[in-house]
């Protein structure tokens, strides 16, 4: 039988998955609507707060959209220009999600139940994870590596083991990254969600010894003032990433370029459609920024509702992008340094025989701008650089590593990934090697069982300091 087959018990949740986690834009509107009525808002004020909120969701996709396309067809040319191309594979991504799409969204409809239950079970939890793109991918890099690791397992053990898996990582991962959050956003208004937390957690650490150097933060640097044009986020990654595409079109086969402008203008010239995605590509961040201080400035007050009536103390976990605000011009130089380190390894891959790098430009940036984020927080520009540096070195070591391992279900999900995935993914397969067909059982077992575990020790000493304090207030007003 289909692995897929529909029955009624499960139409529900996939009705769900599809509709409603799938469609972010809905999902948030839905939550900023219902925490804004459980504050007793005016009706103008919910609806005007709602509609806001998922307008300013669907601003920030537009920008992604202007600039990820102008990025698509740079990654095509500069893979010709440094003559990479994928390795061959008897499976596709499309292919697994014909065969798996329904139990994926499975994974994911009960694996938020089972979130938002620890959340309210747990203050110490904190963040709800919110997403909703990545929820649909980390479901399908979990299914993908328990498909690899119990290629015999039957949909429901799939289900129910990957909804634990997943349900986990979201209640986990906003808490792990919490305290390079407090030194992002030190009044914790919202969480990190994002699958490139493993490599701001590594910048985080291995910055703190650049931070002993004292360098200024990247927002704070003094240029000359023949290069202050620089100071402008727009203007410099306009600049920037225009040179990066004109040297890919000067490298690269005149007929791989000759498609990809025909895909925008027939007419152009190679070297305008060049400026162009430069341009669209600053474009697209500016409309993206925008996007994120018109939805924050909505979610982030309408979410105390929930906290105070639905699961007290807690605070959304959002998209990479929200933090983007806080050191723009560290992301432009996280997404720099993590480009040229993947392509300096791209050419020693190759060279050495070990492996066809495909750049992966959209990840390049999303990954490299947060963990510059992260570092430019602890070490200044210096620590920004490194968050790039070790971007490009995860995702290009990951590809490597992880293509062969996803062969049989979805090799894409390696060139597609981000830190995270490779880590799961790696993970899975690790349990497979020690326990055997006992694997698939150990994941949720151990991460579930982990997690719940951290948090009550996490709010036993949120207690002990709760209690240690209240003494002390009492004795500062005596």
């Amino acid at each position: 039988m289909d692995p897929d087959t529909p029955d009624s018990a499960t139409n529900i949740l996939v009705l769900l998955a599809d509709n409603l986690f799938g469609q972010v834009p809905l999902l948030i509107g839905l939550i900023t609507l219902l925490g804004l009525v459980l504050q007793g808002k005016p009706v103008e004020d919910v609806v005007g707060g709602a509609l806001r909120a998922a307008v300013g969701v669907v601003i920030l996709f537009i920008g992604v959209e202007v600039f990820t396309g102008g990025l698509e067809g740079f990654q095509a040319v500069l893979a010709d220009a440094v003559g990479a191309a994928p390795p061959a594979a008897d499976r596709s991504l499309g292919d697994f999600l014909d065969s798996h799409g329904g139990t994926i969204a499975l994974v994911l409809a009960l694996a938020f139940l089972v979130h938002v239950s620890l959340v309210r079970l747990f203050t110490a939890a904190r963040y709800l994870y919110l997403t909703g793109h990545l929820m649909f991918w980390i479901s399908t890099v979990v299914v993908a590596a328990l498909v690899t690791a119990a290629p015999g397992a039957d949909r429901l053990t799939v289900v129910l083991c990957g909804a634990g898996g997943v349900a986990a990582y979201w209640t986990a991962q906003p808490l792990w990254m919490r305290p390079l959050m407090r030194r992002v956003m030190p009044d914790d208004r919202f969480g990190f969600a994002h699958t490139s937390s493993l490599v701001c957690l590594l910048t985080g650490w291995a910055g703190r010894a650049l931070g002993r150097l004292g360098a200024r933060s990247t927002e704070r640097l003094v240029l000359p003032s023949r290069l202050s044009f620089f100071k402008d986020v727009n203007v410099s990654t306009a600049l920037v990433v225009s040179v990066l595409i004109l040297g890919a079109v000067a490298a690269a086969d005149p007929g791989t370029v000759a498609e990809r402008v025909a895909e925008t203008d027939p007419g152009l010239s190679p070297w305008v459609w060049a400026l162009l995605v430069g341009l669209r590509f600053a474009g697209g961040i500016a409309i993206l920024l925008f996007g994120v201080r018109m939805f924050l400035a909505e979610i982030v007050p309408a979410f105390k509702g929930l906290t105070d009536r639905l699961i007290p103390g807690t605070r959304p976990a959002l998209d990479a992008p929200t933090v983007f605000p806080a050191a723009p011009t560290a992301v432009m130089l996280g997404f720099i340094a993590a480009t040229a380190v993947f392509l300096l390894l791209l050419g020693l891959f190759s060279a050495a025989g070990w492996f066809t790098l495909i750049p992966p430009m959209i990840m390049l940036f999303f990954v490299g701008g947060s963990a510059a984020v992260f570092g430019n927080a602890v070490a200044g520009w210096p620590g920004a650089v490194l968050g790039g540096a070790l971007t490009g070195i995860a995702l290009a070591a990951g590809q490597a590593l992880t293509w062969g391992l996803l062969a049989g279900t979805a090799p894409e999900l390696a060139t597609l990934a981000d830190p995270d995935w490779y880590a799961i993914a790696w993970l899975i397969a690790g349990a497979r090697t020690l326990l055997g067909g006992a694997a698939i059982w150990a994941v949720p077992i151990t991460a579930l069982g982990t997690t719940v575990a951290v948090l009550l020790a996490l709010g036993r000493r949120e207690r002990r300091t709760s209690g240690e304090r209240a003494p002390a207030a009492k004795g500062e007003q005596n």
